[in-house]
């Protein structure tokens, strides 16, 4: 793959999960029945939805998944403490959106990221959520072993969500991406990989579940957008369109549309809404250079 192709795909996982968001945000916690009252079929970038973003605001998907890019950047060898690190700068931003279980398990660090996210699942009984997911792909951004990519998708997982679901389903996502990275067809990598999973239904039939942040139930819809889309603008307008946890599944299934399609494939009226789009830029620039230097994690 050349330099400019690797480019393409790391720029186009970004802001694919950054458009996903602010195209999905609009709608979340929304009906398939309200969004229709509404806005008919939405594929416009425009704001508004329940935190009242401004058109092209992201919410904490996008966040947190920066999060995790600037940890690995930091210390791309060990890079845990350093997205601890993120995750803490940014909690004292006050977002307007963060989840229960990521909210619960800050307040609940004091030495180990790994006892808080135990002591969250406790307390709250589960902790399923799709929070690590949404945030999990600089991992197959930064790195192009296999191996540090599954070590570091269990890691930054396991440091707020303790459900071993969680985990698998970051593990099955950066495996597919890491594929993706070696020219490999979407639809063709999705059906392999989840042979023997708890996702193989997917493949024949949609989803008998909600759009909701339950991890399993959020990367069911995920599979399902990426195997019946045909460009990236329909993964990201599926995914919004669905209400209920529409910005985490924009999110997920648009990184993974964006790698596969490459940025020069997302329409420019898209990328160029994005208000953060200076830093996916140089985010996008920084992770390429830590994956041209080898290196792997410890």
């Amino acid at each position: 793959m050349s330099r400019s192709s690797l480019e393409d795909k790391i720029k186009g996982g970004i802001y694919g999960v950054a458009i996903g968001d602010a195209l999905g945000g609009t709608t979340e916690f929304m009906s398939v029945r309200e969004i229709k009252a509404r806005y008919g079929y939405l594929t416009e970038i425009i704001g508004g939805g329940a935190w009242r973003l401004e058109p092209g605001e992201v919410t904490d998907d996008t966040m947190m998944t920066l999060c995790v890019a600037e940890g690995i950047l930091a210390k791309p060898d060990d890079p845990l403490n350093a997205i601890g690190e993120q995750f803490m700068n940014w909690y004292q931003t006050r977002p307007k959106d963060i989840g229960n279980i990521i909210r619960h398990t800050f307040e609940n660090v004091e030495d180990s990221w790994f006892e808080a996210a135990y002591v969250t699942h406790i307390e709250m009984g589960q902790s399923a959520g799709n929070g690590s997911l949404m945030r999990c792909l600089p991992v197959a951004l930064a790195y192009k072993e296999w191996k540090d990519i599954e070590r570091v998708s269990h890691m930054q997982s396991k440091m707020t969500h303790y459900d071993d679901r969680c985990n698998e389903a970051c593990i099955l996502y950066n495996r597919i991406a890491f594929r993706l990275f070696q020219g490999e067809e979407l639809k063709e990598v999705i059906q392999q990989e989840l042979i023997g999973t708890e996702y193989e239904n997917m493949l024949t039939s949609e989803p008998n579940c909600e759009a909701s942040g339950f991890v399993v139930y959020t990367l069911r819809w995920v599979l399902h957008i990426l195997l019946q889309a045909s460009n990236f603008s329909e993964v990201v307008q599926r995914a919004a369109n669905l209400g209920d946890d529409s910005d985490t599944i924009g999110a997920i299934a648009g990184g993974l549309a964006g790698i596969y399609y490459g940025y020069e494939e997302i329409p420019a009226k898209y990328a160029e809404a994005i208000l953060i789009r200076e830093r996916l830029d140089e985010i996008a620039v920084r992770l390429l250079g830590v994956r041209d230097g080898g290196h792997k994690c410890i």
